[in-house]
């Protein structure tokens, strides 16, 4: 069916609240990038380390990073979706990504999965992002980039198959330059490295021909597409 919002509307989560943890779901692949993101996560070094997942979604992290220790805290804009997030262990702040609710280091790791192509402020949401991390602490990003082949890749193809977004979820103008990215997380203490990330072509068929409970991503050198980032803010 067509979209019936405008591309990028932040409505289109609370219309798809049922869909985060149906396995079969349209944000089935969320899930499968939260496991690769929690890779780059370290373990916690102290007690009551925290982690803030920010833009956290229904909390599809939370399977991947409870083993790790931390204070599971969750902030996003959509209500709806922090009662999901809720009832799978995060402990839920409504907030705006560009205005965080949280004292300067307040986190052991920040984690901001799937969400920086979203923003019309990045300077702003990355300030902030590396403003709540600790000195010394990770942060871990994964984004669109804001390139041709990104945008036939998430758009023109993936809106048409199985276990791609939803149509309407992204808008390209909004996708991440990766320079200016690298570039925003070094003015503010973080030097961020990146590698590319893609589907398992085989598990993704797995899954389609429901032979397989998920899929699973793979590291690429390419980060033309879909991207990770991870870094260590420095000491001042």
């Amino acid at each position: 069916m067509p979209p019936t919002r405008a591309r990028n509307d932040p409505a289109q989560y609370d219309d798809l609240v049922e869909e985060w943890w149906r396995p079969r779901g349209v944000f089935a692949m969320l899930h499968w990038i939260a496991e690769s993101r929690a890779t780059l996560i370290p373990e916690a070094g102290r007690p009551g380390a925290v982690l803030l997942d920010i833009a956290c979604g229904g909390g599809v992290m939370a399977p991947y990073v409870g083993k790790l220790g931390y204070r599971h805290v969750g902030a996003d804009i959509g209500f709806a979706a922090l009662t999901v997030a809720r009832q799978h262990g995060v402990e839920p702040v409504q907030a705006d990504a560009a205005r965080l609710p949280f004292v300067d280091g307040a986190a052991d790791v920040v984690v901001a999965g799937e969400m920086l192509e979203h923003v019309r402020d990045l300077p702003a949401v990355v300030a902030e992002l590396c403003r709540v991390l600790a000195p010394g602490g990770t942060l871990v990003v994964d984004a669109l980039a804001d390139t041709a082949l990104s945008k036939l890749v998430t758009v023109t193809v993936a809106e048409r198959i199985p276990g791609g977004p939803p149509v309407g979820l992204h808008d390209p103008a909004l996708y991440v330059s990766r320079g200016a990215l690298i570039a925003l997380c070094a003015q503010h203490g973080v030097r961020l490295r990146l590698r590319g990330l893609r589907p398992s072509i085989l598990a993704w068929v797995g899954w389609l021909l429901k032979r397989r409970k998920a899929g699973r991503m793979v590291a690429t050198r390419s980060t033309a597409v879909l991207f990770t980032g991870v870094g260590t803010k420095v000491s001042r």
